[in-house]
């Protein structure tokens, strides 16, 4: 069933990508529990239709996204999940502060073998958007659509302002090459480096969803990033945007907003108010390009109740302006625990010849000794010192003795080396797909299956910012600044990937990405916490610079408790909310306080699947 690689590793054994005999992916369902209901959770193989793309993906309940649940806060309902995947299986149940037995780990529970059944008590303790995932082999899973919503209603009928109806949205990227989702290895993580960042975006699973609203309707949007690496910067140009929650609950003011920043696994609440009828919309936008993630078509049409004339009215919410009060001692305090985020890379020695050091993202950058890049801060990896030649990787008949761009796709020529080396280990990202860049304007020479990029050919291929958002949510004031310096800001952020081929080579073998107790030196798995129900914990998150690859991090916290993000680089947070996953950006130090509620052995880690699965993490205990 699972054939080896035709690129020359006649051992490397891939996970199937066949589709035939597979039933079609069905819609998502919403379905409403009650306190003590029971659902059935099945994990099965299906066939989507992605573009001009059929491709083999795995689904809970045939679906992707998965059934979203919508369970009343405060409920405990009761899930059977049945594997007929690839793998060994759990489910985790992002975000809940349920019983420890029940988080879906290795620390937890045994794997759920292909055939057999695992009972889940899922507890709803909070209001907001959460979400259920794999967590073994958690890059191939999600990338493969293993991802769904869990809705809390909130018990309080004023946690959220009035609105005509609620629109869950999961945020994905998926990497489809030659009409199939680019192959995964049993045997090892690839894309160590960055992340597997795709070629497709897709939004509830489609990757050309088209909505619809009417004149002065307020919608909210529960937006969850569930990509294995991408960040996503969201906007709706033509409709006004008020923020109003993350991961766990309310912020503790409403805020009018141009823009939302979500990391892999963070949620974000968004009330939208469409004053006008007309086409509009959803898009990302990074320093460098606008994609677009839906359409939603704005009839003229008004709702049979209108909250319009409220929608710019701003709350705040007693219970996180109190909270304030009482934390206010931990924002001057010093850390409890403080935690390393950085990488170790190996790439090898070219034996036997010279050597020079060469950045993987900007090739232009050279040098005769070990080293960083003064640009981007990545190690200098070390080829053979003859005399370089460049390479279009889609166009090799392009060629030059400089690191210039390709004059048929505008690509960065690489290396040769870099190129041929990359080559073994798969089919370019580019060949085939559609790119739309600002706009959603069609690339030049590509058709196939992607409907939206980002792809990694033409101006795509530019180097994307490092300059980010300085709001808490992402928005704020860009630096856009010299695109070649685009990743050397503090606020960094990696909005594509800039090293396709040395991306796609990075294995655990030649990439370790850590975490480190920065008190005892202690690594991952070696980190030893133990914490009391009751504690709250200042944990400061330090992302360094002094790193073979300094890049974001999206930290999340399993269910031990919550946590309120309290300053990034000594500057208080100014709008509190409860969250389980914070986004570390290149060369920040972030501040956390974790409220601890629930005994047992937790796991804390980067949510990058990559990293995760090269060993960015560690567990930690809660005694009663």
């Amino acid at each position: 069933m699972h054939e080896p690689t035709s690129e020359g590793h006649a051992q490397t054994i891939e996970f199937p990508r066949e589709t035939e005999g597979l039933p079609d992916a069905r819609p998502t369902e919403i379905v409403e529990l009650a306190d003590g209901d029971e659902f059935e959770l099945e994990i099965v193989p299906v066939k989507k239709r992605i573009g001009d793309a059929t491709v083999r993906m795995l689904a809970y309940n045939g679906s992707v996204p998965g059934p979203t649940l919508k369970v009343p806060q405060g409920a405990t309902i009761t899930v059977h999940v049945t594997n007929h995947g690839d793998l060994d299986a759990t489910v985790h149940w992002h975000g809940l502060r349920l019983e420890n037995r029940y988080d879906g780990t290795h620390d937890t529970q045994a794997p759920i073998p292909v055939g057999e059944t695992f009972t889940y008590q899922v507890r709803v303790p909070d209001p907001g958007a959460f979400w259920y995932h794999p967590h073994i082999r958690e890059d191939y899973g999600q990338e493969m659509g293993l991802y769904g919503n869990i809705l809390a209603i909130p018990s309080e009928p004023d946690q959220w302002a009035p609105a005509n109806r609620e629109l869950p949205l999961t945020l994905d990227d998926i990497l489809i090459e030659d009409g199939q989702i680019a192959a995964f290895r049993e045997s090892e993580t690839t894309h160590v480096a960055m992340g597997r960042f795709g070629n497709v975006m897709l939004v509830a699973g489609e990757p050309d969803l088209a909505l619809e609203a009417k004149r002065g309707e307020v919608v909210r949007f529960y937006f969850t990033n569930t990509a294995n690496t991408r960040v996503f910067n969201v906007t709706l140009p033509g409709a006004q945007m008020k923020l109003v929650g993350a991961d766990a609950g309310h912020y503790e003011r409403e805020e009018l907003v141009d823009e939302v920043l979500l990391a892999p696994s963070e949620r974000v609440v968004v009330d939208v108010l469409f004053p006008d009828a007309g086409e509009l919309e959803l898009q990302h936008k990074t320093p460098e390009h606008t994609y677009r993630l839906a359409s939603i078509a704005v009839v003229d049409e008004q709702p049979e109740q209108s909250f319009a004339d409220d929608f710019p009215s701003l709350r705040t919410n007693r219970d996180m302006a109190e909270l304030r009060e009482h934390v206010e001692p931990f924002f001057k305090a010093p850390p409890d625990k403080s935690l390393s985020f950085t990488a170790e890379m190996d790439m090898g020695m070219p034996e036997g010849v010279p050597v020079v050091y060469v950045c993987p993202m900007h090739p232009e950058v050279v040098s005769d000794e070990p080293g960083s890049c003064p640009k981007c801060g990545m190690k200098l990896l070390a080829q053979a010192a003859e005399e370089t030649t460049y390479v279009c990787p889609m166009h090799p008949e392009v060629t030059s003795d400089k690191p210039d761009r390709c004059p048929k796709c505008g690509m960065k020529l690489l290396p040769e080396s870099v190129v041929a080396a990359g080559s073994v280990h798969g089919h370019e990202h580019h060949h085939g797909h559609e790119h739309r860049g600002e706009h959603g304007h069609h690339g030049d020479e590509h058709e196939g299956h992607g409907h939206h990029g980002p792809e990694h050919d033409a101006s795509a291929q530019e180097e994307h910012g490092g300059h980010g958002h300085h709001g808490h949510h992402g928005h704020g004031d860009h630096q856009h600044g010299d695109p070649d310096h685009a990743h050397d800001a503090a606020q960094g952020i990696e909005w594509e990937d800039d090293m396709v081929e040395v991306n796609r080579m990075t294995t655990p073998a030649n990439m370790r990405w850590k975490l480190v107790d920065r008190d005892t030196g202690a690594e991952n798995a070696q980190i030893d916490w133990t914490f009391r129900v009751g504690d709250q914990v200042k944990l400061r998150l330090v992302n360094e610079m002094d790193s073979d690859h300094p890049m974001p991090h999206p930290f999340h916290v399993h269910g031990a408790g919550r946590f309120l993000i309290l300053a990034r680089d000594d500057v208080v947070e100014p709008n509190l909310v409860w969250k389980d996953t914070v986004l570390v950006r290149t060369g920040e130090t972030v501040d956390i306080l974790l409220d601890v509620t629930n005994p047992g052995r937790w796991m804390a880690h980067c949510h990058i699947a990559e990293h995760h699965e090269s060993g960015m993490m560690f567990s930690f205990n809660v005694e009663p």
